[in-house]
């Protein structure tokens, strides 16, 4: 039988997890005089608070612009290189202006549109973006989106535009970054 010390340590172990999902930190727990199943659940929560570690530590270096950047697009969960299985889910991020759907009239307001395999020129900034398989259009002011690719090396960038899909002047896009799709 467990002593009341063990079983503060595994409650401690439980409030660890909880700490970290609320962004504090903690230090792992004294497991001597657990039972067998009660240092299994504590290690078992020592490796879910390193996984969240480790998600918070990737997240926190990928969207950090600086204050004073000019909006700015960016994918909130994949990284040029990644390998990911389709379907996948994309995740839009934006900073220094607003979602509003298209045709809604709203001063620093636009929404999203994601090209796959494609690029714009120069000269097609100047114009409203296609809407095709490969210009996804988020009219609706969708802020993700879940997309289906074969597999092999995909490029995908972000492109945010007015309510008429028109590329910002300067354009506000994402870095095109390269993915494989295992």
């Amino acid at each position: 039988m467990s002593t009341p010390s063990a079983k503060r340590q595994l409650v401690l172990s439980a409030a660890c997890l909880a700490a970290v999902l609320l962004g504090a930190s903690c230090t792992e727990p004294d497991t001597q005089g657990m039972t067998e199943a009660e240092t299994q659940i504590a290690s078992e929560l020592q490796a879910v608070k390193a996984e969240l570690d480790a998600i918070k530590a990737a997240s926190s270096s990928a969207v950090a612009p600086h204050p004073s950047a000019g909006p700015g697009v960016y994918f909130v969960n994949l990284r040029n290189g990644d390998t990911v299985a389709s379907p996948l889910r994309v995740v839009f991020g934006l900073y220094g202006k607003g979602v509003a759907p298209a045709l809604v009239e709203k001063d620093n307001t636009g929404h999203h549109h994601l090209l796959i395999d494609e690029e714009l020129t120069a000269e097609e900034q100047e114009f409203a973006i296609p809407n095709d398989a490969q210009h996804l259009h988020f009219g609706g002011g969708q802020t993700e989106t879940v997309i289906e690719l074969p597999p092999g090396e995909h490029t995908l960038q972000l492109v945010f535009a007015d309510r008429n899909h028109e590329p910002f002047d300067p354009p506000v896009m994402s870095e095109r970054i390269t993915i494989t799709v295992k």
